[in-house]
């Protein structure tokens, strides 16, 4: 029998975990946003699963390879686990229809606008889509949350921690999450 469903804290990577510089696939081109690690452990105390959902077309581009991603989506949790905070998984996208590299040139349901990697995510963790969220830093990302039926807000930089005070979805004054969408 299946737990109850959980919710979800879900991330875009680059632009939201870190500063976005473009075609980022090795560790050395890292530059955190500030708060990501505190508003990750916020979550994980509340029992939320904190998924990360990423396009990654410098894959498809030839930029680098999708281990590379791997490398690098792995050496990015280890980070933040030293930090404690748990990321459950990195979701990724390689595929751009104009990518260079055929075995990624490809439309593909998982490329946001369109929902694959969340919907493969609640299907794999079990999670409420109905209290669960996306925090982006794109009009594709919103598009993605909104035909997954999860909630979404748009993050502009700065500190993460700070922007989920600020939407009202941590209140420090009770250390909880509203559930609001």
């Amino acid at each position: 029998m299946l737990s109850n469903p959980t919710p979800c804290l879900f991330l875009d990577r680059d632009g939201v975990l870190n500063v976005d510089a473009g075609y980022i696939g090795f560790a050395e081109r890292i530059v955190w946003m500030p708060g990501v690690a505190e508003a990750i452990t916020h979550f994980n105390k509340l029992g939320w699963r904190v998924i990360v959902v990423s396009n990654q077309s410098g894959v498809a581009r030839g930029m680098f390879t999708l281990s590379d991603v791997d490398r690098l989506n792995e050496w990015m949790s280890n980070v933040l686990a030293r930090q404690g905070a748990r990321v459950d998984q990195f979701y990724v996208c390689p595929y751009h229809p104009e990518g260079t590299v055929a075995q990624y040139r490809a439309e593909h349901y998982d490329r946001k606008p369109s929902p694959g990697m969340i919907e493969r995510a609640i299907q794999d963790w079990n999670i409420d889509r109905h209290n669960s969220f996306l925090v982006g830093d794109r009009e594709i990302d919103r598009q993605a949350a909104q035909r997954s039926g999860i909630g979404f807000h748009l993050f502009g930089g700065g500190n993460l921690m700070d922007f989920l005070v600020s939407v009202g979805r941590i209140r420090t004054d009770l250390k909880d999450t509203f559930l609001k969408r």
